[in-house]
């Protein structure tokens, strides 16, 4: 496998303002199920064909995305003397992320995506995420910038259904995958 050079591709991190910490999680988690686990074990146990994968992830991801992990940050924190409410999760999609990995298996360095709900020392609350798009970009592989900005458009719609701010560099349109 031959791979291209990574390119000087400059991470986006975006941070956006949520009305609490503990109101924007439930939102989000109601937005985003977890992965069903059971189901896509089944599906690998009979060695079923990717379409059912497929068309599993796509009927229980309404908004294209799946949980594959979360933990609060909180309590092990408050261990050292922090206060701050903290929330990060794993989020992404398989079916997403293999039109990448066929291309360049490290793209797993960044899918699932990593997100983070938080409040600073005033209380405020935030979620942070970096964009897909930047980082995928960086492998200078076009195929995998393709889905990158795919993600983009997929997490525009996601904060949209959140009723947040969605940051203007997510809004790109993505182009259609092959």
């Amino acid at each position: 496998m031959s791979v291209e050079a990574p390119t000087s591709t400059r991470s986006l991190r975006h941070t956006i303002s949520v009305p609490s910490v503990r109101e924007f999680q439930h939102r989000y988690e109601a937005a985003v199920p977890d992965l069903p686990a059971d189901a896509v074990a089944a599906l690998l146990r009979r060695q079923a064909p990717w379409s059912e994968m497929e068309a599993l992830i796509e009927s229980s991801a309404p908004h294209g995305f799946l949980f594959y992990s979360k933990n609060e940050a909180g309590p092990l924190m408050r261990a050292a003397g922090n206060d701050a409410e903290c929330r990060w999760y794993l989020m992404g999609n398989h079916v997403l992320a293999e039109r990448m990995f066929r291309h360049d298996p490290r793209v797993m360095l960044y899918a699932p995506l990593r997100t983070v709900i938080w409040e600073d020392q005033r209380g405020d609350a935030w979620f942070t995420l970096d964009q897909p798009s930047t980082q995928f970009a960086s492998f200078g592989i076009p195929e995998i910038a393709e889905v990158g900005l795919e993600l983009d458009s997929k997490l525009a719609a996601l904060l949209r259904a959140l009723e947040v701010d969605v940051p203007a560099e997510l809004e790109s349109e993505p182009t259609p995958h092959r």
